[in-house]
C-alpha cells in the first residue's frame, strides 16, 4: 500500500459507519454491487461498479477523499485525490 498526505489527517478511530447498505441505492430501488465507506464521515455508498457511483458522487459533493471496503473481511483503503490504494 502507498501512503498519501490525506491518511494522516483522519479521524482515529474510524468513523462509526451511518447505514449498513447504501441508502441513496435503496432510495432509488437500486442494488450496490459492492460498499464503500468514507473514513472522514462515516457514509456508506455504492462503488463504482454499481448503477449511480454513489461513494464517488459523496467524495465529489463533500471533497472526503478516502474511503475504505465495507465489505466483510476486506480492508482496503481508496484515495480518490491519488486514485490509488493506501
Amino acid at each position: 500500500m502507498i501512503e498519501c498526505a490525506h491518511v494522516p489527517g483522519l479521524p482515529r478511530p474510524e468513523p462509526e459507519p451511518l447505514a449498513v447498505t447504501c441508502p441513496d441505492c435503496e432510495a432509488a430501488g437500486s442494488h450496490p454491487v459492492q460498499l464503500r465507506m468514507c473514513l472522514v464521515c462515516g457514509n456508506v455508498a455504492c462503488c463504482d461498479s454499481s448503477p449511480y457511483r454513489h461513494a464517488t458522487a459523496h467524495f465529489e459533493r463533500t471533497g472526503h477523499a478516502v474511503m475504505r471496503s465495507f465489505e466483510p473481511g476486506q480492508t482496503w483503503r481508496w484515495c480518490y485525490v491519488d486514485k490509488h490504494i493506501v
